[in-house]
C-alpha cells in the first residue's frame, strides 16, 4: 500500500496533466511546486493554428533557481522542461501566446534558415551594409562546427537558471521533449518582427543544443536565455558562431558592437546566450 500511495503522490499534481494530449499517462513528479495554473491562448489573440489545449503552467510568485534545476532534472520522467519567465509585460499570464505544433519544428532545417536569411539581407544591403558581416560579407558561411564541452549540459543549465532567478522571474512548465521545442510549444512572440514563424527559431536552437550543449533556460516577451556548455573558444570559432547569431537575431549585432569581429569577442568562452529582439 506504501507503494502505491507513493506512486500517487508523484503523479503530476494539479491541471498539468492537461498539457498532454494523453492526460499524463505515466508522468510523474516528486518535486513540490509553488501555487500557479495552466494557462490557454487567448481565443482573440492572433493565432495561426488555434491549439485547444492549455500551452504551460505558470507559477505565481518567482521562484529560486534551485527549483528550476530540481525540475529539469526531472524532465525524463515527468516530461516537463522548465522555463524562467520574465512577466513584466504579462504575455504567458494574458494568453498572448500563439502555439505552434511541434512536430513542424522538424520540417526546418536550420542551414536553410540561415542561408535565407543572409540571402534576403544582401537583396536589400547597399555596398557599405556588408562591411558588418566582415570576413563573410554577402556570402553566408553556414552554421559552425560543433563546440567542446567545457561542462555537462545539464550542470551549465542549473548554474545559469541561479543566476537568471535572481532577477525574480516565474517558472514555467512546458510539456516537451525538449527544451528548444518549448519556444513553439507555448507560442513565444518574441521574435515576432524577424520571423513570422516560430517553428524555425526553434530548429536553429535544436541545432545549437546538439552542437554547443545549449539549453532553454529562461525567456521574455522578447528575450531568451540559453545556457552553453561547449561554447566557441577560438576567435575563429567565434566568429562563425555569431554569423549564425546574426541570422538568428539580428538586433544583438546592429544594437550591439556593430560587427561579427566584436560580437565574436563577446561570446568567445562565454557559457551563456542572450538574445533580444526589437
Amino acid at each position: 500500500m506504501d507503494d502505491v500511495d507513493l506512486d500517487l503522490r508523484e503523479r503530476l499534481p494539479g491541471d498539468l496533466p492537461k498539457l498532454f494530449p494523453d492526460g499524463g499517462a505515466e508522468r510523474t513528479l516528486s518535486v513540490p511546486l509553488p501555487p500557479g495554473d495552466v494557462v490557454w491562448p487567448d481565443p482573440g489573440y492572433p493565432q495561426r493554428q488555434f491549439i485547444r489545449a492549455p500551452a504551460l503552467w505558470v507559477s505565481d510568485d518567482p521562484v529560486p533557481g534551485e527549483l528550476w534545476g530540481r525540475v529539469r532534472a526531472e524532465h525524463a520522467r515527468s516530461g516537463l522542461w522548465p522555463v524562467l519567465l520574465d512577466e513584466s509585460d504579462q504575455p504567458w499570464a494574458a494568453g498572448q501566446i500563439a502555439p505552434e505544433p511541434v512536430a513542424e519544428i522538424g520540417n526546418y532545417e536550420p542551414a536553410a534558415f540561415m542561408y535565407e536569411v543572409w540571402s534576403d539581407f544582401a537583396e536589400q544591403a547597399g555596398p557599405d551594409d556588408f562591411h558588418d558581416l566582415e570576413p563573410f560579407g554577402r556570402h553566408c558561411p553556414g552554421p559552425a562546427a560543433a563546440g567542446t564541452p567545457l561542462d555537462d549540459p545539464d550542470a551549465a543549465a542549473d548554474r545559469h537558471a541561479r543566476a537568471l532567478a535572481a532577477r525574480g522571474l516565474s517558472l514555467g512548465l512546458v510539456a516537451v521533449e525538449r527544451g528548444a521545442d518549448v519556444l513553439a510549444a507555448i507560442g513565444w512572440q518574441g521574435a515576432l518582427n524577424h520571423n513570422e514563424w516560430t517553428a524555425p527559431l526553434a530548429a536553429v536552437v535544436r541545432g545549437w543544443e546538439e552542437r554547443f550543449g545549449a539549453r532553454v533556460v529562461g525567456l521574455g516577451f522578447n528575450t531568451l536565455e540559453l545556457s552553453v556548455a561547449a561554447p566557441p573558444v577560438t576567435t575563429r570559432h567565434a566568429v562563425q558562431v555569431a554569423a549564425e547569431h546574426w541570422a538568428f537575431c539580428p538586433d544583438i549585432l546592429f544594437q550591439g558592437p556593430g560587427s561579427l569581429a566584436g560580437y565574436a569577442e563577446e561570446i568567445r568562452g562565454k557559457t551563456w546566450w542572450s538574445f533580444w529582439w526589437d
